[in-house]
């Protein structure tokens, strides 16, 4: 695991980095995972084959965890100094009651927590009491206390909510707003620029008319100057002919 964590920060400041993806790393316990990662929000260990989560270090700024496909069975207190957990995946690990879920009630944001193929799934009223021992909770197994499904964008735990740094949910109702807004301007400039458009292709329009009514125009004085050629030379061969008779009489 320590080899496969030097490699995912690329260099990077532990501090710095946000998102860490551990899957498929053999290890029973977590090795290598430091204090150092203060800053981390998301992290993946989807079978790695831990039995237990020992050497979990505190990740103060963690929202969502993976730990799919493990051999967990309890031992999830240590987890307490990620306060700020939303979404918790444990499905195909080795939880058999409720019990071993009662740490998770400090959690006061958790709203996502899967434990889809885990032996306490069998219990006769498992979803009722798992809803009844935290009433925080949103989503269990994917679907909600009345068995409707997550939306896919609250699924995996990135919803409108956020925890600031109080531990505080913040809407993004704001980000929304201000999105709204540049819509809006960019709609009206779109009708700006077609209005200009239109403008512009209209005075082409006009333009493109005067010039073939000034083609006419110059067609029809071309038929005119024709027109009084052909008159003319037939007076101009009268007048030949009329002083040829003169001469000859003479």
């Amino acid at each position: 695991m320590e080899k496969r964590i030097e490699l995912e920060k690329r260099g990077k400041n532990p501090a710095d980095i946000k998102e860490l993806n551990l899957d498929n790393c053999r290890s029973t316990n977590i090795v290598g995972l430091t204090d150092e990662f203060e800053n981390l929000e998301t992290l993946s260990l989807i079978n790695v084959g831990l039995t237990s989560l020992k050497g979990f270090p505190k990740l103060p700024n963690l929202k969502k965890l993976e730990l799919s496909d493990n051999r967990i069975s309890g031992g999830f207190d240590i987890l307490e100094t990620s306060p700020k957990l939303v979404y918790l995946n444990l499905s195909g690990n080795k939880i058999k009651d409720i019990e071993s879920l009662e740490a998770l009630k400090v959690f006061k944001h958790l709203r996502h927590l899967d434990l889809f193929n885990n032996e306490i799934t069998n219990l006769d009223n498992y979803r009722d009491k798992i809803f009844k021992m935290l009433p925080n909770l949103k989503y269990l197994d994917g679907f909600d206390a009345d068995e409707h499904e997550a939306e896919e964008s609250e699924g995996d735990g990135d919803g409108d909510e956020e925890v600031n740094g109080n531990g505080e949910e913040e809407s993004n109702e704001d980000d929304s707003s201000e999105e709204d807004d540049e819509m809006e301007d960019s709609v009206d400039l779109g009708v700006v620029y077609s209005e200009n458009l239109d403008e512009l292709s209209d005075g082409d329009y006009e333009a493109g008319e005067d010039e073939e009514e000034e083609d006419e125009v110059e067609e029809e004085e071309e038929e005119e100057e024709e027109d009084e050629s052909h008159d003319a030379t037939p007076s101009s061969v009268k007048g030949k002919k009329r002083k040829r008779e003169d001469e000859d009489e003479n």
